[in-house]
């Protein structure tokens, strides 16, 4: 059995986004398990945390992307992870992401988010993506908005989200963004 797409190895200048191995799952889950979760509907339980951490990986297999870890070049450290995924249900693909509490306020998700919408955009001929943002989640809204995403009122949401929509911004691939 071979994988969809090769699952890419990223570099910027302060990290190297990488297939995710197993090593990972731990502080992720840490992240999951956390308040730091509470926008994306957790805290997780261990067992969800790991669930989640799966679909990321296997979506590489099944899909021809999923998520990436996200590592420190000077010190070999988990930051946290960038999503280009299509979860079950969802009705677009997205980019995410999800970073360790030493790890924010440094510009390393924009940093990675940069470098995996380049590579969706690019390698991977994806033509548009959207941002699912908890509308209390005032620094990823910002870092969308960053990033050159625009807010997508029309856009279907997501299932499961209940009596409370999420934002969506949509990004568009850079040639369109440019003036």
């Amino acid at each position: 059995m071979s994988v969809a797409t090769p699952i890419p190895t990223l570099t910027t200048e302060r990290m190297v986004l990488r297939p995710p191995v197993l090593e990972d799952a731990e502080p992720y889950g840490d992240i999951l398990a956390s308040g730091r979760a509470a926008h994306m509907g957790g805290p997780f339980s261990a067992e969800d945390a790991w669930l989640d951490f799966c679909e990321g990986v296997a979506g590489w297999h099944l899909r021809g992307f999923g998520t990436l870890s996200l590592e420190d070049r000077a010190s070999g450290a988990f930051l946290g992870m960038v999503y280009l995924h299509h979860e079950r249900g969802d009705p677009e693909r997205e980019l995410g992401w999800v970073l360790t509490e030493a790890a924010e306020g440094h510009g390393l998700a924009c940093e990675a988010a940069h470098a995996a919408r380049a590579h969706a955009f690019g390698p991977l001929g994806w033509t548009t993506a959207v941002s699912y943002i908890d509308r209390d989640n005032v620094r990823s809204i910002r870092l969308a908005e960053r990033l050159g995403a625009r807010l997508d009122t029309q856009a279907p949401q997501p299932p499961g989200l209940g009596d409370r929509p999420c934002l969506i911004y949509r990004h568009d691939p850079i040639e369109r963004q440019r003036p």
